[in-house]
């Protein structure tokens, strides 16, 4: 499954006190994230509050900075691209509805919203500031007429969507982000909103040993718990083993359903 390091336990003190010898640099930045992690989850004990809480913090510094961990423009604009070049080559077509789960500041997603016809492109994220980001990249893009919607979450019940009209739901970088629940409620109801021979991409972090978090806010499980998982919801699990050739530290995974005898929209 590619050469991606996936053994560590990145949650172990043995771990941390050797990153910390490493990258002496970086020990003050994590004590910050530390003390932060520890006030934002005294605020809120339900997960889908405390993230956004850390997305507030994060936006707080900068736009992007609520995405990816701050990188650079180029680097914001490279990650943007490589999630939109992959979906390209797995079959996306301008007529397709796609629904975007924490679309973010549309760092893909304004690539999406170009590509698809008017009105075919739904976003919606946890943040409202990152949400206000997002209206500013369609400025800057152009992008007005494209007509995209974007909203605010509150859950990933899809409560207010239609039965059976996306085509394409993508998640990226959201179940790294996400404890075991927020991914079981998201594969308890994304069937319903997929089309008949839709797909449902997500990228997740991956390890082959034990299941572990960092912070309250990096996840990390192993491939076969998210293929039980969604195998629970009648939804079947392809491993995307292409994508892992690209220069991105995450895992890919496809989602279909099982009742759905139609082809997939993508190969």
């Amino acid at each position: 499954m590619g050469a991606k390091d996936t053994g560590r336990n990145r949650g172990t003190l043995a771990h941390r006190a050797g990153y910390a010898l490493r990258h002496p640099g970086r020990v003050p930045a994590h004590a910050r994230r530390a003390l932060r992690d520890t006030w934002l989850r005294l605020l809120h004990r339900d997960h889908i509050a405390y993230y956004r809480a850390v997305m507030a913090s994060d936006a707080a510094r900068g736009a992007e900075a609520a995405v990816g961990h701050n990188p650079s423009r180029e680097q914001w604009a490279r990650i943007g691209r490589m999630q939109f070049d992959y979906l390209l080559r797995h079959g996306l077509r301008p007529d397709h509805r796609m629904l975007e789960i924490g679309c973010g500041n549309l760092r893909a997603g304004r690539l999406f919203i170009d590509h698809l016809e008017p009105g075919h492109y739904y976003g919606i994220d946890i943040s409202p500031h990152i949400l206000l980001a997002a209206q500013d990249t369609l400025v800057r893009d152009g992008l007005q007429a494209k007509l995209p919607y974007l909203s605010l979450a509150n859950d990933l019940t899809f409560a207010f969507l239609p039965d059976g009209h996306f085509d394409v739901v993508h998640a990226h970088s959201v179940f790294s982000h996400s404890p075991r629940h927020v991914i079981e409620e998201c594969f308890a109801h994304v069937g319903r909103v997929l089309a008949p021979g839709g797909f449902f991409d997500f990228t997740f972090d991956r390890t082959e040993g034990e299941e572990h978090q960092v912070l309250h806010e990096d996840f990390y499980y192993r491939t076969e718990t998210l293929v039980e998982l969604a195998a629970g919801y009648g939804l079947t699990a392809r491993f995307m083993d292409d994508w892992e050739e690209l220069p991105h530290r995450q895992s890919k995974m496809r989602l279909t359903a099982m009742s759905d005898r139609a082809r997939t929209v993508g190969p």
